[in-house]
């Protein structure tokens, strides 16, 4: 995909992973409306357990900073994340694929809310419970920025062409101003906070320019490599002790390479050591 390409916000295909988190978050808020409707105390009960509220989580409700990203009441809220989960989702979705779809989803959720937690601490912002998944939305939209810095987008029905830089500036602009307007609550940090999320999760996760990812991966082989070595070492020592107890002498270089014997035969071009690594 282009970084220059022009997008259409038709109507995107309704498949992958986007299918899957809407279609669960319809559910479980048609439940949730039922049970507010004909048994409240169950469905406050039910908010009460799925929401991020940050004196639950002190006392080891964690589940609460995946959870909180299927909790609705306002049904415009419910609406305006999972509408722009579905119409920017299925182009990210196209770009880095089922699993990497829903680990920016959930990854995005948990990192908003660990945020918005950690700033709750000061008992002055991020109080109150927040809900939805208008994070993760918000990571979605940055990702999709990220990837077409570009593009510009003609957004259904109206007939001009929007640059997705200015969507997104425009968008943080409002919720900046709830933000200030709610005295700095929970739920417009949250959603603030998607913005990060989701631009720290590219650059870790998804740029292919990570220096970050590169350098995790070298590390990685480098250790496995590391205990292989450090195994073929233990294991050469454990033989020569075994030829010892049998009157046998054999030998190993720092490598744990076997060193045959002086002879007029040597092998590998007349080197000291049968095989090297």
């Amino acid at each position: 995909m282009a970084r220059n390409t022009s997008f259409e916000m038709g109507l995107p295909p309704f498949r992958g992973a986007v299918r899957q988190i809407i279609l669960v978050s319809v559910a479980i808020y048609v439940v949730i409306l039922l049970l507010l409707a004909f048994a409240p105390a169950i469905g406050q009960t039910v908010l009460a357990l799925g929401m991020l509220d940050p004196a639950r989580v002190r006392g080891g409700w964690v589940w609460q900073f995946f959870t909180y990203g299927f909790m609705y009441v306002d049904p415009l809220d419910f609406v305006l994340s999972l509408g722009g989960m579905y119409f920017l989702g299925y182009a990210v979705e196209e770009r880095i694929g089922f699993r990497r779809l829903y680990g920016l989803f959930f990854g995005s959720l948990a990192l908003s809310g660990i945020a918005g937690f950690a700033l709750s601490f000061t008992h002055v912002i991020a109080q109150e419970p927040a809900f939805g998944s208008g994070a993760a939305a918000n990571a979605i939209l940055m990702v999709f920025y990220l990837y077409n810095r570009e593009a510009p987008i003609m957004l259904f029905p109206i007939p001009i062409q929007i640059p997705v830089k200015w969507i997104v500036i425009l968008a943080a602009a409002i919720e900046t101003a709830y933000l200030l307007l709610s005295h700095f609550k929970l739920f417009y940090c949250v959603l603030l906070l998607g913005f990060g999320a989701g631009y720290l999760w590219y650059t870790l996760l998804l740029s292919r320019r990570s220096s970050f990812t590169l350098g995790l991966s070298e590390r990685l082989y480098g250790i496995r490599n590391s205990y292989y070595r450090w195994r073929r070492r233990r294991a050469a020592r454990k033989f020569e002790v075994y030829m010892k107890q049998h009157d046998r002498q054999v030998h190993f270089d720092e490598h744990g390479n076997y060193i045959p014997p002086d002879d007029d035969r040597k092998g590998n071009g007349g080197g000291k050591s049968g095989w090297v690594n």
